[in-house]
C-alpha cells in the first residue's frame, strides 16, 4: 500500500486540508507538508499521530477495503470483549442476536 496515497484518500474522504490534519494530529503543519513535499513516508510515531488525528488505528490505516470508524463506544466494547472468556463471548453474541431479531 502506498502510504502517501492512503493519506491523500483519508484527507479527501474527510474533506480536510493538511493544516486541519496537522491540528487534529498535534503535529506541526510543516511536518505534514514535508511528507508531501519530499514524497517521504512518515515515521511510525508520526503515522500513529496522524491516525489518532483521523480517529483510526494503524491497522485501519493499512486495511484494504471499507474502513469502519472506531467510535469511543465501539472501542469500549472491544476492550471489554477482549477480557471475556469464550463462554462469555458466546453468551454476549446470543444476547445481541436476540436483541436484533425482528418481532
Amino acid at each position: 500500500m502506498d502510504v502517501l496515497e492512503r493519506l491523500h484518500q483519508l484527507l479527501e474522504s474527510q474533506g480536510w486540508t493538511t493544516y486541519r490534519l496537522a491540528k487534529n494530529s498535534n503535529l506541526s503543519h510543516a511536518t505534514i507538508a514535508n511528507i508531501y513535499k519530499r514524497n517521504t513516508i512518515p515515521s511510525v510515531s508520526t503515522l500513529e499521530a496522524i491516525c489518532k488525528g483521523f480517529g483510526i488505528t494503524l491497522s485501519q490505516f493499512f486495511a484494504e477495503g471499507e474502513m469502519v470508524e472506531l467510535t469511543p463506544d465501539l472501542d469500549a466494547v472491544f476492550r471489554q470483549w477482549a477480557n471475556l472468556t469464550p463462554r462469555q463471548k458466546k453468551a454476549v453474541l446470543e444476547i445481541m442476536k436476540a436483541m436484533n431479531e425482528k418481532t
